[in-house]
């Protein structure tokens, strides 16, 4: 992060990211288009899910399929799953150890306190790994997922197994919005245009329209006209803007300020109590809205699996056609956008996907400016572990998650 002040004032901050490119869109080129929901969700180890459900979108509207609302609901409880297992993670492993003074969560954890905190954190996440691992096949990676459904549908029994271990976590998640309530968060807001998927009647996670704070509603075929990626010079990863507007922000907080409405109450009661009010603008208050989005997740979860029957069949043939297909999800980080055009042959000829992480990029660079500005007279060290505490707001991916930053300040 380089950081040009002149004069007192911040003239300048550039967030460069220089991760080698890994090439999907491109591996995707020639691939059967049953393939896509295998090969990209191991762009993620943490929300593979997300990806797999994009594609499978996408693939399906190129196709003219439409699941049943059996399928439909299957693939929403798995996505809970990953819902509860990422939020949980950053919350407790990434985030907390901030607000609460220590360096990483190892400390956290060898803290008499903080090793509670840490293994509340664990078995929250170790809830959302459990549906993972029975509806997707695996916690890492699933490999029951397939274009048209699944390959196998659980029981109903084996779903109304994950009950009991669901309720235990929807007490850890409403004592873990208690508890992140209680932080202190530093007086900060953006201006930022909020982009998320939305659902009436239900708090969007597998579809939903695109809709923003400043009145765009619009449908994932529609994505492309309205977000405009651009390469920028100090950095391989993509900026994102929405045309004729500029930058945007989405996930959580965009989630919660669009939908906050269509929260179970549960949730909803869980909100107020925390203080969160009809939306949210400060960064720093993201931790507090994941945990509000983990009592919603387990919550929905045990809704599912209150109403579950096995979907028969569990998966629909999806028979190639040429066209072109687009869809969009609600990953833990915000909205992931998938296109892809196959051909007669059932091939694909080109794919394009835009995870949230590059889509904050500018919004987090804006930010991180404004907020350098009031903190020039911290030394290089202490501002460092500020910006990276900020950086961390967005939990923009694991690399940069972690305690990363190297900061250069040019102070004229």
């Amino acid at each position: 992060m380089h950081v040009k002040v002149r004069g007192g004032a911040v003239q300048d901050v550039r967030l460069e990211i220089y991760e080698p490119p890994r090439f999907f869109e491109a591996l995707l080129r020639g691939r059967r288009h049953t393939e896509p929901p295998d090969i990209t969700a191991r762009i993620c180890g943490i929300c593979p899910v997300a990806y797999q459900m994009s594609a499978c979108l996408a693939i399906e509207a190129a196709c003219g399929i439409e699941v049943s609302d059996a399928v439909t609901d299957l693939r929403r409880l798995l996505y809970c799953g990953e819902w509860i297992e990422s939020h949980a993670l950053h919350i407790y492993l990434l985030h907390a150890p901030d607000f609460l003074g220590y360096a990483s969560a190892l400390d956290l954890a060898r803290n008499g306190r903080g090793t509670g905190l840490v293994e509340r954190g664990l078995k929250l996440k170790k809830a959302g790994n459990a549906i993972m691992e029975l509806v997707g096949g695996r916690a890492i990676h699933p490999v029951n997922v397939r274009v048209g459904g699944f390959y196998r549908a659980p029981s109903k029994t084996e779903v109304a197994s994950l009950a009991e271990n669901l309720r235990v976590a929807l007490d850890l998640a409403l004592d873990t919005v208690t508890w992140a309530a209680g932080f202190e968060f530093p007086d900060f807001h953006h201006d930022h245009e909020m982009l998320a998927l939305v659902t009436p009647g239900q708090y969007a996670i597998d579809r939903g329209t695109v809709a923003s704070t400043g009145g765009l509603s619009f449908g994932p075929a529609e994505f492309e006209d309205y977000v405009i990626e651009e390469q920028v010079p100090h950095s391989t990863a993509l900026h994102a803007r929405l045309a004729g507007r500029g930058r945007y922000l989405t996930g959580p907080t965009a989630r919660y300020t669009l939908s906050r409405q269509w929260l179970s109450p549960l949730a909803r009661q869980a909100a107020d109590a925390a203080g969160l009010g009809a939306d949210c603008r400060n960064p720093f208050r993201s931790i507090l809205v994941r945990a509000v989005e983990v009592v919603y997740a387990v919550d929905e979860a045990l809704r599912l699996i209150d109403r579950y029957e096995p979907p028969a069949p569990c998966y629909l043939e999806v028979p190639p056609r040429a066209a072109v297909g687009h869809g969009a999800t609600e990953a833990p980080r915000g909205v992931l956008f998938h296109r892809y055009a196959i051909d007669a042959a059932g091939l694909i000829t080109s794919a394009r996907i835009v995870p949230p992480t590059s889509q904050n990029q500018a919004s987090i660079e804006d930010d991180l400016r404004r907020f350098v500005g009031d903190r020039l007279d911290l030394d290089d060290q202490q501002l460092t572990r500020q910006c990276e505490q900020a950086i961390r707001n967005y939990d923009p991916c694991i690399s940069c998650s972690t305690h990363f930053l190297d900061l250069t300040v040019d102070r004229g």
